[in-house]
């Protein structure tokens, strides 16, 4: 079997055309073809049809939560149930403790550790403070009426900690204790899909119950 030689002038021709500089963008412009494609689909398809989609979902399969979770009373928005609100009359049920003074653009919590002689101090004193208002013994106070949550807005209470604000909202409100304790019950709701979660009560939703109870006597 013979081996294909190349003539002299074949082998240089071959070289020169190598060695030949290609014109200038032609390799470059498949490159930026393919970056700017990529560009306009990603923020075309994640930076809005993504959220689009996303913001029509909600709106269809949960409007209310999409928008807030809005509560209103005669027709008119006065708070939402995720977000906790400061009720300071004895007539209502008071809400849990919070670090950003129910503020909601400056949600946060005390980030004070449990060593902290100012946490524990601060709790002693609103443990005292609850004692009093509700006329029990400071160890009966449930935590939840103490300490206040990581996000300083939780709406929610937990079945202890309203039941023990039920005498003295029922002698505020001339209502028997047993009315107010099944309004209670029929405000508490039970842990989340029968697994996650605890038992709680939304204070705001609470409260609102209690003015349309009033209002009907």
């Amino acid at each position: 079997m013979s081996i294909p030689t190349l003539s002299r002038d074949t082998l240089a021709v071959t070289l020169r055309d190598d060695a030949a500089p290609h014109a200038p963008g032609t390799c470059d412009k498949g490159l930026l073809r393919g970056a700017v494609g990529l560009t306009v689909i990603a923020l075309a398809g994640f930076g809005f049809l993504y959220s689009l989609a996303g913001v029509g979902l909600g709106q269809a399969l949960f409007p209310a939560a999409a928008n807030g979770s809005l509560v209103e009373r005669d027709a008119r928005v006065v708070g939402s149930a995720l977000v906790a609100q400061p009720f300071t009359s004895a007539r209502y049920f008071h809400s849990r403790p919070s670090a950003a003074g129910y503020d909601m653009m400056a949600l946060a919590g005390s980030n004070q550790a449990r060593t902290s002689p100012e946490l524990r101090a601060r709790l002693e004193e609103a443990r005292a403070a609850a004692a009093r208002r509700e006329g029990v013994a400071p160890a009966a106070v449930p935590s939840d009426l103490v300490t206040q949550s990581g996000s300083g807005s939780d709406p929610h209470l937990s079945p202890r900690a309203a039941q023990i604000q039920i005498a003295r909202v029922a002698r505020e409100r001339g209502m028997s204790a047993e009315a107010m304790a099944a309004l209670v019950a029929q405000h508490t709701a039970g842990r989340q899909w029968g697994v996650f979660g605890a038992p709680r009560v939304n204070v705001l939703a609470l409260n609102l119950a209690l003015d349309r109870a009033g209002s009907a006597r």
